[in-house]
């Protein structure tokens, strides 16, 4: 075992804590549901970027390169001042949804470079420019441009003109579970000496304010300079573990002292509850506000203010140590270097067994940046409806409108975790389908970790009393596509695959409670009874031509290919991990069998509705499509070209034979259904095959029904595109899909870019970018079909090409075409990049990687969030399963 993997074990077996502390701080906690108490939900107004300094937040904190206990009841982060701008660089900045002209947006470069699983290394790199950062000018040309125009971005102000900024490293690594070295390495990238104040913060997240303020913890200097130390308090009523830590600063830094607490003078002009407030170290250090922070150096919140001027080229160092030490009577940095190269060489040693060795240089660094981008995603999620609702003692009551607003039918939702977020500034909250696709590349690294957060949505205090699985903080009532289970298959069988053994005690844990999320979806979401689900937008987005999440504009109901081929993977995928169960389980084999009848009936639903119903397959056009059905009982399909008809392909798996053979229960009744119900079985693959041992293949489409679906998914015409499979088809470029109710147009055009409308804030587009998650189920899709048809069924690549392929081979090119979006092609040239020169050729950029939420449909760019590793961070796994 590696000394990571054995850290791992160790954390795993609670001998030793090693993920008490990590980048469980935030991006961005301001303009966030849970921070939210207006009348009304208006998240982005209530607690804007402006108030962030000088608010303290009620559920989680943010802050820069920042690192916390997994309470965040200590944070620690970084805060720069380049002496132009107008306040201090505490936090990363970006646009609301309502100021972006295609949604909320970040507006800064910040990069994950480095992490292992138990975060004993960690490396970030922001890029801080020299001039005054352009604030209100990335808010003004944003809210002027229109949605046909491309985004203002940071790069566009000037700012980074002449290399005129800083790259400021900040990097971690434990001598221990409680002892933290913190470097800081800061480059002058710029023609010229420039000046910098670094102010390294440690701080208490405020658990005080909202009814118990004895519960207040302290910060004090304990040694002056040099080398002076912070000691830091924790209140026995904040937590169990209440021993004092000791912040070491090399050098003769300036300690400042304040409190975590709301300036209520600056805010709402009334008297705060303290001289010391939240903002007081900006006040002092941007303001000259001497009597800001505390001269008695005691507070809630302190900085080690460093003051450097760095000439051109020249790099500066500041260490630290976060300790539950005084190291009185000797040197805190005594062998400091020495632990940072040796955390380093193991986090190298730890990926090698990872990372495959026979990939190029260029891939490895995009695996590794990919890793470190899901193990930075990790935040501290904080919220609790109940008290949410409700308010605080000594706090104003929220207003009466918000006990029937949003989230209100959650009241038994007590979430306090660490979790993977989708994107700690743009979705700094849990999103239950983006979780699922997060643990395929965790488990890669920490399989635990993965196992845990698949788990804990189905707590009691997370997943709903009805059996619904919160979707997330704006609406934790919307229906996410049914994705755990498929998510603790696949974990279960990659943590089986590099461990040797399987989790079966995680298996069932998880089966047992996805069998009550199953039942909520049968029971609610199956309008008729007929097999047919809905569940409005799915996490699709724009895709539809109308908003599936509201009433429609026409009455009726929307029948959704996508909704239903999802239910019938999800019986499917209950359907592999009950037989799993069953073989050393029997009784499982009753549970099977029930699953194998779902998917009978959904499969069997598709194509075949009943008397004067049409079927979601069309056997004209040769695809599936949603079918709208009107009040006055007319119905027709909405023949739009999209990823609604590719979903069903994810609905397929095989049945090997001497798994069959071990559970003779199930195979009876399994082989009475082919035998004795052929009208329900044989208008869907449900196939014996003789030659491969009785192996069975259960997918929605049928071998004609496949050919005809990739004859247009692998068409450059329509979907298939350089980088992957487009959303929706390319054919609507010419031939938009329009729709006219009650005199007005509802339209679907091609759109490979950022979206042109609105529909869901307009910051997301399924019109035809390429997204990863369901492109990698299309490969896994594709994979399992070859598994059972072979090598002699084939298909033309690209459609129209001569070229015939097999299955395992057009995976394998669709999986080489997203990838390719990170690697550098024969020009040097990332796709991802597009047309950004500053990263496609500057030696200090074109190595650092972002991973978007979605890419261009055409150039392969990156669109969306910049920093949703989380779902992106699939690339991994394609990339590890390559050789």
């Amino acid at each position: 075992m590696t000394k990571e993997e054995i850290r791992l074990a160790e954390s795993r077996t609670r001998k030793k804590h090693w993920k008490r502390w990590g980048p469980y701080l935030s991006e961005r906690a301001w303009g966030t549901v849970r921070e939210d108490y207006s009348p009304h939900g208006n998240a982005w107004e209530y607690l804007p970027h402006d108030h962030a300094r000088s608010r303290a937040y009620r559920w989680n904190e943010d802050g820069l390169a920042g690192i916390s206990d997994r309470r965040q009841m200590i944070c620690f982060a970084l805060a720069l001042w380049n002496e132009h701008d107008p306040i201090l660089k505490e936090r990363i900045f970006g646009l609301t949804g309502n100021e972006g002209n295609h949604g909320e947006d970040v507006k800064e470069y910040y990069f994950y470079l480095d992490s292992t699983p138990s975060h004993s290394y960690m490396k970030y790199l922001y890029k801080y420019p020299q001039a005054e950062f352009p604030y209100a000018k990335l808010v003004e040309e944003n809210c002027r441009r229109d949605k046909s125009q491309p985004e203002f971005e940071l790069l566009d102000s000037g700012v980074f003109d002449e290399d005129r900024y800083f790259d400021v490293f900040v990097e971690y690594a434990k001598a221990d579970i409680e002892d933290i070295l913190i470097k800081i390495t800061v480059t002058n990238h710029g023609p010229e000496a420039a000046n910098l104040r670094v102010l390294p913060t440690i701080w208490f997240r405020n658990t005080w304010s909202w009814g118990n303020r004895a519960r207040r913890p302290r910060l004090h200097q304990a040694r002056p300079a040099p080398n002076p130390v912070i000691e830091l308090k924790l209140s026995p009523l904040n937590q169990t573990q209440s021993n004092p830590r000791w912040l070491h600063c090399e050098g003769s830094p300036e300690l400042l002292f304040t409190e975590n607490e709301t300036n209520a003078q600056r805010l709402f002009g009334t008297e705060n509850y303290s001289p010391f407030v939240k903002d007081g170290i900006n006040d002092h250090i941007v303001h000259g506000v001497k009597e800001a922070v505390n001269p008695k150096q005691v507070g809630s919140k302190a900085a080690a203010h460093y003051k450097m001027s760095l000439g051109s080229g020249e790099t500066v160092v500041i260490r630290m140590r976060l300790a539950d030490s005084d190291f009185k009577g000797w040197d805190a940095f005594d062998a400091f270097d020495k632990t940072f190269a040796l955390r380093r060489s193991e986090a190298d040693e730890f990926y090698a067994t990872v990372i495959p060795q026979d990939l190029s240089s260029d891939a490895k660094n995009v695996m590794r940046q990919g890793f470190a981008g899901m193990l930075w995603s990790k935040q501290f999620y904080h919220y609790v409806i109940k008290d949410w609702l409700r308010g605080d003692p000594d706090n104003p009551r929220p207003p009466e409108e918000r006990s029937t607003g949003r989230n209100h039918q959650w009241t038994h939702l007590y979430n306090a975790d660490v979790i993977s977020m989708p994107d700690k500034w743009e979705y700094p909250w849990y999103a239950a389908w983006d979780l699922a696709f997060h643990c395929i590349p965790l488990a890669l690294v920490d399989p635990d970790f993965a196992k845990e957060q698949l788990t804990l949505m189905l707590r009691e205090w997370y997943m709903h009393p009805n059996g619904q699985i919160p979707a997330y903080e704006w609406a934790l009532g919307d229906v996410n596509p049914p994705v755990h289970a498929w998510a603790a298959w696949r974990v279960y069988k990659i943590d089986k695959k590099r461990t040797g053994r399987g989790d079966r005690e995680f298996l069932k844990r998880i089966f047992h409670k996805l069998m009550l999320n199953f039942t909520w979806w049968v029971n609610r979401k199956d309008a008729e009874g007929m097999n047919i689900f809905q569940g409005g937008f799915l996490g699709l987005d724009n895709i539809g031509v109308f908003d599936r999440s509201a009433p429609l504009p026409t009455g009726g109901s929307l029948e959704q290919s996508d909704g239903t081929s999802w239910m019938a993977m999800y019986t499917l995928n209950l359907l592999a991990i009950a037989m799993e169960l069953a073989k050393e389980e029997p009784c499982y084999e009753d549970v099977a069998s029930k699953f194998w009848e779902h998917f009978i009936y959904i499969a069997h639903a598709m194509s075949h509705r009943g008397r004067n119903c049409i079927g979601l397959w069309s056997e004209e056009d040769g695809f599936f499509y949603d079918v709208l059905k009107l009040p006055d009982g007319s119905q027709f399909p909405m023949k739009i070209r999209s990823m609604v008809g590719l979903i069903p392909l994810f609905a397929v798996e095989t049945l090997e034979a001497e798994v069959l053979d071990r559970l003779p229960d199930f195979k009876r009744r399994l082989e009475w259904f082919i035998d004795n119900r052929p009208d329900l079985t044989e208008s869907f693959a449900c196939i014996r095959s003789t030659e491969m041992g009785e192996r069975r293949l259960l997918s929605i489409a049928n071998q004609d029904q496949l050919r005809r679906i990739l004859k247009y998914m692998l068409d450059e015409r329509e979907f298939l595109s350089p980088y992957g499979i487009r959303a929706l088809s390319r054919f609507h470029r010419e031939n938009p899909y329009s729709l006219h109710v009650n005199g007005t147009e509802h339209r679907v055009d091609y759109e490979p870019g950022e979206s042109t409308t609105g529909v869901f804030g307009g910051n997301s587009n399924w019109r035809g970018p390429i997204w990863f998650p369901v492109n990698f189920l299309l490969v896994e899709s594709l994979q399992k079909f070859h598994h059972y048809l072979g090598n002699d069924f084939k298909v033309e690549f690209p459609t129209g090409s001569g070229n015939m392929k097999t299955l395992w081979d057009v995976a394998g090119e669709l999986s080489r075409r997203m990838t390719n979006i990170f690697l550098r092609d024969e020009k040097g040239r990332r796709p991802t990049f597009g047309n950004l020169e500053k990263f496609q050729t500057d030696p200090h950029w074109c190595d650092l990687l972002l991973f978007h939420e979605y890419f261009h449909g055409d150039s392969g760019s990156g669109v969306g969030a910049s920093h949703q590793t989380g779902w992106t961070g699939v690339v991994t796994k394609l990339m590890q399963q390559s050789r």
